[in-house]
């Protein structure tokens, strides 16, 4: 399907607009990775100005190497950096390419003044520039597309559940840019979720055209295998774009690999690697990060348990028993930011319960202290969790530690969560926190579990800084 960097048909913007606008950004942006390579150099060694005026004629002679670079790693084809990883791999490949241009160039002309250290920071500042760029260009699409612009309308091929549920999903990403303007099926004409039916498989260019859509997305569950061949062969060399939406759910895509049977479409999922030296690798993390935190915040522990201990009554430390990897019990440590009875007093306040599922959240909670209002809002609260991380109970990241209580009331899949230790943050808490509803805590969790890796963490990590620097979510 098209995908992040535009490179279809936008509302507002044509294909061709938005992609000249692309490449105009990334020939400023290499420009500045230019003159900071330049500025760099004068700083660390300084060069003679006739050594630097021909270096940027190295440079600007070797363009065309950096042109076929972008093009041959598709740099202005959306559907191939869709993913920010994918996309950074593929700008790192177009400034390779590039670079060893500039390279035979001038083994070619016999310039012996090359600086190795001038090629180094050409290459670095180069890369660093195009990689903020795109990153600034991507945040821009998705904000545009949330605002209902450069929008690409797509038809839905089926209208089984499945198929409403992708309506439904699509519905909930607007940054995405794609709005489902229908369905086509070979039951009756009708509504599916209050979507029309727009017609048969049979006439899908007809109702494309009709409908100015730039393709489909095929729910292989109401489709028969063999009329997904014929539908995704015709709709191809008519110009559309088609995707298959399988059963798959919550695997991250990175896991996946394309194989081939007998001329039939594989999909090899990629097993996570829990034990092991993985299993080392995130214990050393946690001890390292968890002692850390605590030295730099103690000073701020300090004060908070003073402020806790001089503004209300009872205990410093509020102590609960969450349930832990395996199901085992363990006792959590936080700030106490509530009166000394709030757990007497909870079920006064069921009926005022903002939360869905098992869970129990009140925004504006009226057994919270004032002092623990401010220490919620800047997650001060949870810092006492970290001597859990040191003792192995918790892991710095991982699924929220949950109640018996919760526990309980869980179904099978939600138990699979059990699988790791519980962490101090994670992607529900990143994802919203106290904002997101118990179906999104639960599959975010799971998300989790399924497709952990230590890079997951790390970035799980880096977005918890910019979430407790916001408050957002916090309660």
């Amino acid at each position: 399907m098209p995908s992040a960097t535009g490179d279809d048909a936008p509302t507002t913007l044509t294909s061709r607009q938005l992609k000249s606008r692309l490449v105009v950004a990334d020939a400023v942006a290499m420009a500045v990775g230019v003159v900071a390579a330049f500025a760099i150099q004068a700083i660390l060694r300084p060069v003679p100005r006739f050594v630097m005026s021909s270096h940027l004629m190295l440079v600007v002679a070797s363009l065309p190497f950096f042109a076929v670079g972008a093009g041959f790693n598709r740099l202005y084809k959306g559907r191939a950096n869709e993913r920010r990883m994918e996309e950074a791999s593929n700008i790192l490949k177009a400034v390779g390419v590039g670079m060893s241009g500039l390279l035979l160039i001038s083994l070619a002309s016999q310039y012996n003044e090359l600086s190795r250290l001038w090629v180094l920071l050409l290459a670095f500042s180069i890369s660093t520039a195009l990689l903020l760029e795109r990153r600034f260009a991507r945040s821009l699409f998705a904000r545009m597309r949330s605002q209902g612009r450069l929008q690409r309308r797509i038809i839905i091929v089926g209208t089984d559940a499945h198929a409403i549920g992708l309506m439904h999903a699509y519905e909930r990403n607007p940054s995405l840019g794609y709005k489902v303007v229908g369905f086509a099926g070979d039951d009756d004409l009708g509504e599916r979720g209050g979507v029309a039916v727009l017609g048969t498989i049979d006439n899908i260019c007809h109702v494309l055209d009709e409908h100015d859509a730039v393709g489909v997305v095929v729910s292989l569950s109401s489709v028969d295998s063999d009329e997904v061949n014929v539908l995704t062969r015709r709709l191809t060399d008519a110009g559309y774009h088609v995707a298959l939406s399988s059963s798959l759910r919550d695997i991250d895509i990175a896991r996946i690999r394309p194989q081939t049977l007998d001329g039939r479409t594989m999909i090899y999922v990629e097993p996570v690697m829990r034990n092991g030296w993985q299993e080392s690798a995130k214990r050393t993390f946690d001890v390292c990060l968890a002692l850390t935190i605590l030295v730099v915040t103690l000073p701020i522990q300090i004060i908070a348990g003073l402020l806790i201990a001089f503004t209300s009554r009872g205990p410093v430390f509020f102590r609960q028993i969450r349930i832990g990897k395996d199901g085992e019990l363990f006792e959590v440590l936080k700030f106490r930011t509530m009166e000394h009875n709030a757990e007497q007093r909870k079920h006064e306040f069921f009926d005022q319960n903002e939360a869905d599922g098992p869970l129990f959240k009140i925004r504006k909670d009226p057994r919270i202290t004032k002092v623990g209002g401010v220490l919620r809002k800047l997650s001060i609260d949870e810092l006492p969790q970290l001597f859990c991380v040191l003792i192995g109970s918790m892991s710095m990241v991982g699924p929220r530690p949950a109640l018996p209580s919760e526990f309980e009331q869980w179904d099978d899949s939600v138990r699979e969560r059990l699988r790791v230790l519980p962490g101090l943050t994670g992607m529900w808490q990143v994802s919203g926190r106290s904002d997101a509803s118990f179906e999104t805590y639960k599959r975010l969790d799971l998300y989790y579990v399924d497709n952990w890796s230590l890079l997951h963490d790390l970035k799980i990590c880096a977005r918890t800084i910019g979430v407790v620097l916001t408050g957002r979510g916090a309660a």
